[in-house]
């Protein structure tokens, strides 16, 4: 089972803590209010109050089998997000997502050990804006270099044709990586080339974010 420290429990944090237990993932949740911790006492393997700027705290809590981290302070004060990034990589936290107010606070971040930066309202607003201008958008994931997956129902231009005779690797530069016949059926995976692209299907998709926006009519 992955262990996971997760430090700050406010509103992006504790549902994060929450979730990786749903996902199977065994979670020490650390915040220094009180209230918020007892919120998600019932719901982790492990919660506790204290200051995440307390190296000697995070030492003491903190195995060796440790390997995954996420912080999310500083809503009102950097100092703490950062102070405590220093001390997980002091710690040799291996992976350490940090959420970020700023580039600036992501700078520093990156700086003193955090192996990925989260901007958590600017990317729900990004993915909220995608879905208002194209409503047919399903999710996207972001992927190094820009690349994303994307669902997208079949746009009415690509009906009754083939992958092979659409040629999207040359014409778009993406992948079809699986394709379902409506929202409730299971994707296909690595669909062939002869595959019919019919009405009210859903495509997943991978390719780069231009393309990708090129190819939803964005």
């Amino acid at each position: 089972m992955k262990q996971v420290v997760v430090v700050g429990l406010g509103q992006f944090g504790g549902h994060l803590a929450r979730t990786l237990v749903h996902m199977g993932c065994e979670v020490l949740a650390i915040d220094a209010d009180e209230r918020r911790v007892n919120e998600v006492r019932d719901e982790v393997h492990r919660a506790l109050i204290g200051d995440a700027r307390d190296f000697n705290l995070l030492k003491s809590v903190i195995g060796g089998t440790v390997a995954e981290a996420a912080v999310s302070l500083g809503e009102k004060n950097i100092e703490p997000s950062i102070l405590c990034t220093l001390h997980l990589a002091k710690l040799g936290i291996s992976n350490i997502r940090s959420t970020a107010r700023n580039n600036d606070h992501a700078q520093i971040l990156r700086a003193v050990g955090a192996t990925e930066v989260i901007y958590p309202e600017r990317e729900t607003a990004e993915r909220t804006a995608r879905r208002i201008a194209n409503p047919d958008l399903r999710d996207m994931f972001s992927l190094a270099e820009d690349y994303r997956i994307l669902e997208i129902q079949t746009p009415k231009r690509l009906l009754n044709k083939t992958l092979a005779e659409l040629s999207l690797r040359q014409t778009y530069d993406l992948l079809v990586l699986a394709i379902r016949e409506s929202d409730q059926a299971p994707f296909r995976f690595l669909p062939a080339p002869d595959t019919v692209l019919r009405q009210g299907q859903v495509l997943m998709v991978l390719g780069r974010e231009l393309d990708i926006a090129r190819f939803a009519g964005l």
